[in-house]
Order: C-alpha cells, then structure tokens, then sequence
C-alpha cells in the first residue's frame, strides 16, 4: 500500500484535520491523523493492520503491546493478524503501566504498535515496560509516522504512512502568535487553548 492509497483513506474518511491543533506529545501542528476515524470502518481497518501485520509475519512475535488509547484497536487487529495475543499499557497517575492482568514472561518476542507516532514519547515509554520484564522488544510499528523516519525507536520500525508534518512548540507556534482556536483532539487530556 502506497502513501497516497494511505492518504486517500485518511481522507476519505475525514480523518485527516486541518486547523490548529495541540497534539499528544504537545506540540502544535495545522494538521491532525484521527486514526479512530480511519480504523472504524472494517475495511481500511483490515487493511492497514494487515500491511503492518504482513511486514512482522513470520519474525517470531509472540505479543503486541500497544500505549492506550490510540493504539489499542490498531495494536489489537494486527496481534489478530498475526496471531498471537494482544495487551495494552495504560497511563496510571502519569505513569505508563502494566495493567489489568496483563503480563509480559522474559521468553516473549514483543512487538510495540502505535497508530501515529510524532516524538515517539509513548511508544518509548512501553518499550522501557517490555525491556524492564525481560521480553525481547521484537519491533516498532505504527499507521502514521509524523516524523518521516526521524524518530527512531528500535531496529526493526516500520510505518505504513511516513511523511514529515510540521509541527512546533508552543512557543514557536505561528497559530498560537495570529491567535487561532487550538483544539487538542489526541487520548491525554489536553485542555484547549
């Protein structure tokens, strides 16, 4: 699958946002993913797990994990692609965590699976998790990589939609200084602007 049939998913179904935006990572950008909106519909939703789950078959995976909550859905189709069993990490007080039953044995292959990475502060955060059981943090994947391959997370890494969009700290934001509304859409809390 090419970027552009990527994008025309992403387009199509208005997951693709334009405006001022306040990201997950906290930094601001005109442009947003909203892949919930892409992965709701089961065909794009098979289809992108499935590319993601075909560049990992046969690599010995064992787990996927994924950072709650934008990876959940994508970190679960793909671990049902591949076959193997599915987990989350979740934020508790701030801090990504292993929750809920969940366990991870020294002897498991663990591939991490985000839906848009833009600094790659989660996805680092649960690969820390994964190396702190013992596990062999087997790979990286995600839908959308904002950073056009800049943010390099593990050996293997692989991103179906890798392309470099703009984005800024608060205090470089030239929507922050013409004073547009700043929405903060993303799974954290983000009080708007």
């Amino acid at each position: 699958m090419t970027n552009s049939e990527t994008l025309a998913m992403f387009k199509s179904s208005g997951a693709l946002l334009d405006g001022h935006f306040r990201l997950t990572s906290g930094r601001h950008s005109n442009s947003y993913f909203q892949c919930a909106k892409v992965l709701q519909h089961p065909a794009y939703l098979t289809a992108i797990c499935g590319e993601i789950a075909g560049h990992f078959r046969g690599c010995g995976i064992t787990t996927v994990i994924s950072p709650a909550i934008g990876g959940i859905v994508v970190g679960t189709e793909v671990g049902r692609q591949i076959g193997v069993k599915t987990i989350f990490a979740e934020r508790k007080d701030g801090v990504m965590t292993i929750r809920r039953g969940f366990e991870i044995d020294p002897s498991e292959k663990v591939l991490v699976v985000e839906d848009v990475i833009t600094t790659g502060g989660s996805v680092a955060e649960v690969i820390e998790l994964v190396k702190a059981t013992g596990a062999t943090v087997a790979g990286v994947a995600s839908v959308v990589d904002r950073s056009n391959g800049k943010v390099r997370l593990a050996d293997r890494q692989y991103s179906l939609l890798t392309m470099e969009v703009v984005s800024h700290t608060p205090e470089e934001c030239p929507l922050c200084r013409e004073e547009v509304p700043i929405y903060a859409p993303g799974s954290r809390t983000n009080p708007q602007g």
